[in-house]
């Protein structure tokens, strides 16, 4: 029979005659009801001989093993494509075919990694490049595992991924009110937007604000918003110049100018531009085109290479623009992490958008998302868009659990949403919040804000760095070094612990800190951290929103 929960300060779980200190047994204590505050819905927590073992386990230095991992050990966003695909060697196709997804299950594909390898391997969907983070590069991985398969399913195990990917298409598609997702977009309206970085600040960050009333829509911390953006008129301008065409050219019931504008991307050149090329092309240029669309890089400049700058690269090819569109892949939706409460702002929905902008050979890159909502739009312009839910990153279901949050830059975005709807219900739970930047005189952002939360009693404590204000650059993992002690107690408290921003580096170095503290605090081993954070993980009491 399961025990009946009691709140940390109740009665102990961990017995007087444990072999623990006061402090390791008042730690444990704090770190079992956390870990069993969501049995505080129902009234049930793991009986009491399994937290005793548990907790003996900890005090031999082995931390409690995370479940037996289903299968997809490459499903980690820091990890490059060749080490996930050297992890999913000798699976079945649609592991493989997982693996060389980005693993971030943002959803802008309008599947999760797993029900988009099925889908493909089923001949459900038959589209590879729909993976916007993992970009050409995943593209590529999808496209040379159906050539190998002979394109269709090849043993029992795809004859499961086919029935998977088809309840993944019907749950998907059951709900096909407009905004809910990206196969059926709303209309939102753009209302302001407003520079978060005052002057002299290398970045431009802007607060974004569409409103949704029109269309319905609701939505819960840690969200995204899904918009479909347009490409820079300035740039299809360029593209239409440098392949020869006018703009008023008819092309599938719009003009050519329309198409590049609004249905097709203009990044990152597609392997198939470069096959279009060769077929229209000779000689040396011919071979480098060939070369290019196999993804080899003939003259060193691949990675620059966005569609203007191929078709620049090819300055003699004039490619029918009906065959030219064809090439180009479609322009995706972008999702950003919603950065607003609904029950705080009804009807409205605020982001926080960094302006994507560098120089490649003197000619300004642009993001096209990014500029779409933070330059070209005007208020009142309305934009098809959808509300995308979260895979697992969410407030605690206890309002009175403590939250720790570490979002730098952009990264903060979600946890301005907590926070607001942390004070909108008056919930009583903790709350501390790692945010860094540049410099804090012109990239502090919600200054005001996070000054109001704390004021309010919302946010209990606040820890910021800054990487380009003294001799040494200081970054939220350093912080969370510098206060390791403090973070260890509050996540023996029952804290829950998030991370939003880069996963390639900041998320990865956040979770090596993170460890590193365990270990430290905990008093376990490398080994045993490891597995104590897998734990967190597992409990959902770690939590990551990584792009």
């Amino acid at each position: 029979m399961n025990a009946i929960y009691r709140p940390p300060q109740a009665a102990p779980m961990i017995p007087e005659n444990a072999p623990f200190s006061p402090e390791q047994r008042a730690w444990l204590n704090g770190f079992f009801a956390g870990l069993l505050s969501s049995g505080a819905q129902d009234g049930t927590v793991l009986p009491a001989r399994e937290s005793a073992a548990l907790a003996t386990a900890l005090a031999s230095g082995t931390a409690p093993q995370a479940a037996e991992d289903d299968g997809a050990p490459w499903h980690d966003q820091t990890l490059p494509l060749g080490e996930r695909m050297k992890l999913a060697e000798g699976r079945p196709l649609p592991r493989r075919m997982m693996a060389a997804m980005a693993q971030q299950d943002c959803g802008q594909c309008g599947y999760n990694c797993e029900d988009y390898a099925n889908a493909i391997v089923s001949q459900a969907e038959d589209r590879l490049n729909l993976c916007v983070p993992g970009a050409k590069e995943t593209a590529r991985m999808l496209k040379t595992l159906v050539e190998e398969s002979g394109g269709g399913a090849i043993d029992p195990d795809e004859v499961k991924a086919k029935a998977e990917a088809k309840a993944a298409a019907q749950a998907r598609d059951a709900d096909v009110r407009p905004g809910r997702s990206r196969n059926t977009p709303a209309e939102a309206v753009f209302v302001a937007h407003k520079r978060l970085n005052r002057e002299g600040s290398e970045k431009a960050t802007y607060h974004v604000e569409f409103d949704i009333s029109g269309a319905g829509l609701d939505y819960e911390p840690g969200d995204s918003f899904g918009i479909f953006p347009m490409n820079d008129e300035g740039l299809v301008g360029r593209v239409i110049a440098a392949i020869g065409a006018p703009q008023n050219f008819p092309v599938a019931g719009k003009t050519l100018g329309q198409v590049l504008r609004e249905d097709v991307s203009l990044g990152t050149a597609p392997d198939t531009l470069f096959e279009l090329i060769s077929y229209i092309t000779g000689g040396v240029a011919r071979a480098k085109a060939k070369a290019l669309a196999k993804g080899e890089d003939p003259d060193g400049d691949a990675a620059t290479l966005d569609v203007l700058a191929a078709i620049e690269k090819f300055a003699r090819v004039r490619p029918d623009p009906e065959a030219f569109v064809e090439a180009l892949e479609p322009l995706q939706p972008r999702l950003y992490s919603i950065a607003s409460s609904h029950k705080a702002g009804p009807g409205l929905v605020s982001l926080t958008v960094d302006h994507v902008r560098y120089a490649i050979d003197g000619r300004e890159r642009l993001g096209v998302a990014s500029t779409f909502a933070g330059a070209v739009l005007r208020p009142g312009d309305k934009v098809k868009a959808y509300i995308q839910r979260a895979h697992d990153f969410a407030l605690p279901a206890n309002s009175g659990t403590p939250i720790i949050m570490v979002g730098p830059g952009t990264g903060v975005a979600p946890f301005r949403a907590f926070l607001q709807e942390r004070m909108a219900t008056k919930a009583k739970g903790q709350a501390w919040l790692f945010f860094g930047h540049q410099r804090r005189d012109t990239d502090f952002f919600y200054e005001d804000e996070l000054s109001g939360f704390q004021a309010a009693g919302t946010l209990s404590k606040l820890s910021l760095s800054w990487s380009r204000d003294g001799e040494k650059k200081v970054y939220v993992q350093d912080k969370m070094r510098e206060e390791a002690a403090e973070l260890w107690s509050w996540l023996g408290k029952g804290a829950h612990f998030y991370v939003c921003g880069d996963a390639k580096r900041m998320a990865a170095d956040v979770d090596a800190a993170l460890v590193q503290i365990c270990a430290e605090h905990g008093k376990m081993d490398a080994t045993s951290a490891k597995a104590f954070v897998k734990e967190l993980r597992a409990q959902n009491r770690y939590q990551t929103d990584v792009y």
